[in-house]
C-alpha cells in the first residue's frame, strides 16, 4: 500500500472546517437556525462542539485519505452518501426544517468533495 497523503488529509481537514463556519453562518445560517427550532447562536464559541466536528472533521478526511490510498473512489463517494443521509434523516427526526436538514447533509457532501478534490490535487 502506498503511504497516506497526509498534506491532503491536513489541508481536507482545515478547508472542511473552514467551509462549516460559512456554510453555518453568513452563506446558510439563518435559514438553518430558523429550521432548527429557532436557534439563537451562543455569546462565546461552543468549544466542546467545535472541538467535536473537528475531530470528525480529521477522521472523515482519513477515510478519504485512505479510500485514495487503496484507489476506492466508489467506497469514499458511499460513505458520504451514507453519513450525508443519516444526518438528513436525523434532522428530520428531530423535527428540523426540510431545508435546515438538507443544509445539513448538504454539508457533509460539501466536506467530502473538498476531500476528495484535496487528495486530487496534492
Amino acid at each position: 500500500m502506498e503511504p497516506l497523503n497526509w498534506p491532503a488529509v491536513i489541508v481536507g481537514t482545515i478547508l472542511a472546517f473552514g467551509l462549516g463556519m460559512l456554510w453555518f453562518g453568513p452563506v446558510f445560517g439563518k435559514a438553518w437556525a430558523r429550521g432548527t427550532h429557532g436557534i439563537i447562536p451562543p455569546d462565546r464559541p461552543p468549544l466542546a462542539a467545535m472541538t467535536l466536528q473537528f475531530a470528525g472533521t480529521f477522521l472523515l478526511a482519513l477515510v478519504i485519505g485512505t479510500t485514495a490510498q487503496t484507489h476506492a473512489l466508489g467506497t469514499a463517494i458511499a460513505v458520504l452518501l451514507v453519513v450525508a443521509i443519516l444526518q438528513l434523516a436525523g434532522g428530520l427526526f428531530s423535527q428540523k426544517s426540510v431545508a435546515a436538514a438538507l443544509i445539513d447533509g448538504g454539508y457533509i457532501l460539501a466536506m467530502g468533495s473538498i476531500m476528495i478534490l484535496a487528495q486530487g490535487l496534492l
